[in-house]
């Protein structure tokens, strides 16, 4: 592979995050500098940190930036939860995606191994 961009799991986090983008419309905007931006900063994170880890052209680095990935995966989730206990807002597909990307991240460590 000759960049981030050919990663599965990269592609898949950019769909998840335009997804959360747009469901993040739906939380009212008096929320826009809460849930709303915390939402997006996670979201955003994610193929962030991928695409970052694999710029660095180390083992040890990307499983770090690969670990940071999958924090800001745990971290939506717990605002996704919030923002449907809050205000009703549907999550059940990107839950769906989180965990597929989860699953990606959790795969693509084994494969880079331990990076020592």
């Amino acid at each position: 592979m000759s960049s981030f961009r050919d990663l599965r799991v990269w592609q898949d986090a950019m769909d998840l995050t335009a997804q959360v983008y747009k469901m993040a419309e739906q939380i009212p905007q008096h929320e826009l500098h809460g849930l709303i931006s915390q939402i997006r900063r996670s979201a955003v994170s994610v193929p962030s940190n991928i695409a970052e880890g694999w710029g660095r052209k180390r083992d040890k680095e990307f499983n770090h930036f690969l670990d940071i990935a999958h924090g800001s995966l745990c971290e939506l989730e717990t605002q996704l939860e919030l923002a449907q206990r809050c205000y009703s807002v549907e999550i059940h597909n990107l839950s769906l995606q989180c965990e597929v990307v989860q699953k990606q991240v959790r795969a693509l460590k084994k494969t880079v191994g331990n990076g020592t």
